[in-house]
């Protein structure tokens, strides 16, 4: 959640943050913080002043006593007594002010970049990079101000060269495809579950498997350390990154057990670290891991949920950084080259969004998007997005470090990203690699499949 710091130092800012995110009532909600916190002050500068005059009285009760002065000890302690109350009273009013605040601040949005794109929704989205198109040189990522920046790409030529591969052959979908290798299994999902949670059968299942392990295994040469977390977490890791309560209603919620079914391994790995103090020298913290994710996906609906589009049940792959503000856009830049270098070697068609305030999620402060294209479905797949935090879940998790010059303990920045998340990759696989002989296996992924092709 935002700190009062940045409340305090740059209010303006924040409001207008917030409303490139498309927050409603940002302003009197900012307002309303201040206003609990001036309460909050107001009942501590009272209970001080109760405090010390307490303490004054106390003091001078003995020798009262001492002195003979029975009656004027007794007023004393009956004095000390009304304060006692009244310091009981204001501790009250504190702890009411700071729940109040605690509660609202859980509902405010992280405030995104400067850099980030003004806009509404999913259309306003910058496009900023383009890669793996046929006769289309790579346009690689670029720092800029010392912040991650992406060169523009000409959304013109992207739309005439998917034109030009459209017409050369139409392609199945991958839930045909699916079907005539018996790869996926969507209707045994149904009967089983219910809708969105397929099962992966025979080369299928194996597909699934290959993708785990070569994800993993270029993390791990990557520098990130492999975590085999829970997938399922209380509340209060949910609090702690920012899906409760933003996304409750997405989530499976196990009710008798107050336990959450997690939509992404960023939840726990990241809360690995709640309540924790981190000598600043072992940043960045690199971690990865792969589980199962569950999302409700409540109101999901047509055909951009076909097939493998939109599931209950996936397989992800998720890297997550813990460092120092002053590293953190680095972090970002290798976190995206990291995740571009996948879609490089699994030879998909790709793009990098910059995504619009309007379409950010609620913890980010700038947040990338990486799509696949889908030649059978002629259309764009998300398979990632890649974010920083700034200190928003820091702060709610209270993940701090120790910084080495002078000891002082400060928020951390946390960063993650899904590399890969494969249900749309698979898709894309099996729609863009699709022949006559059956479906190619891209030569990076081939040691881990066993074969380079399915057949």
């Amino acid at each position: 959640m935002l700190t009062l710091k940045q409340i305090y130092d740059d209010k303006a800012r924040v409001i207008a943050g917030l409303e490139k995110k498309h927050f409603s009532g940002a302003a009197e909600a900012i307002e309303e913080v201040l206003r609990l916190d001036a309460e909050r002050k107001s009942a501590q500068q009272l209970k001080d002043a109760a405090s010390a005059e307490m303490n004054k009285i106390s003091k001078s009760i003995g020798a009262l006593m001492a002195q003979g002065k029975r009656d004027e000890a007794e007023a004393a302690k009956a004095q000390t007594g009304t304060l006692k109350a009244q310091i009981a009273e204001y501790d009250v009013k504190m702890s009411e002010a700071e729940e109040a605040q605690t509660k609202l601040l859980l509902t405010i949005p992280n405030v995104p970049y400067d850099i980030v794109p003004e806009g509404a929704s999913a259309e306003d989205n910058l496009a900023v990079t383009i890669g793996n198109w046929p006769n289309q040189p790579m346009i690689d990522a670029i720092t800029k101000d010392g912040a991650v920046a992406l060169r523009n790409w000409d959304s013109e030529t992207d739309e005439k060269i998917a034109a030009e591969r459209i017409a050369q052959s139409e392609k199945l979908p991958h839930w045909d495809l699916a079907k005539k290798y018996n790869l996926i299994d969507f209707d045994l999902g149904v009967k089983i579950s219910g809708a969105g949670f397929p099962v992966y059968i025979g080369q299928g299942a194996r597909l699934q498997r290959a993708l785990i392990n070569f994800f993993l295994a270029e993390a791990n040469k990557a520098g990130y350390t492999e975590i085999m977390p829970p997938t399922v977490v209380n509340a209060a890791s949910g609090y702690g990154t920012g899906q409760l309560p933003d996304k409750e209603g997405q989530m499976y919620h196990c009710e008798v057990d107050d336990l959450y079914l997690i939509p992404t391994a960023e939840v726990p790995v990241t809360n690995i670290y709640r309540d924790v103090i981190i000598d600043e020298d072992k940043l960045p913290i690199k971690n990865c891991a792969y589980t199962e994710c569950f999302r409700r996906e409540a109101g999901s609906y047509g055909k951009d949920v076909r097939g493998l589009n939109r599931l209950h049940e996936f397989s992800k792959i998720e890297i997550v950084r813990i460092d120092t503000p002053e590293h953190s856009d680095a972090s970002h830049k290798e976190m995206l080259e990291h995740v571009e270098g996948l879609l490089k070697k699994l030879e998909l068609p790709y793009r990098i969004l910059r995504l619009s305030g309007g379409d950010m999620s609620f913890t980010a402060a700038l947040c990338y998007d990486f799509e696949v294209y889908s030649e059978a479905q002629h259309r764009w797949l998300e398979v990632s997005s890649t974010s920083n935090f700034d200190t928003y879940q820091a702060n709610r998790l209270k993940c701090r470090y120790r910084r080495a010059e002078d000891k002082k303990v400060q928020l951390c920045h946390t960063l993650n990203g899904s590399a890969l998340a494969l249900p749309r990759i698979v898709a894309a696989l099996l729609e863009n690699n699709q022949t006559p002989e059956g479906i190619r296996i891209p030569k990076a992924l081939q040691p881990f499949f066993g074969d380079d092709m399915i057949r």
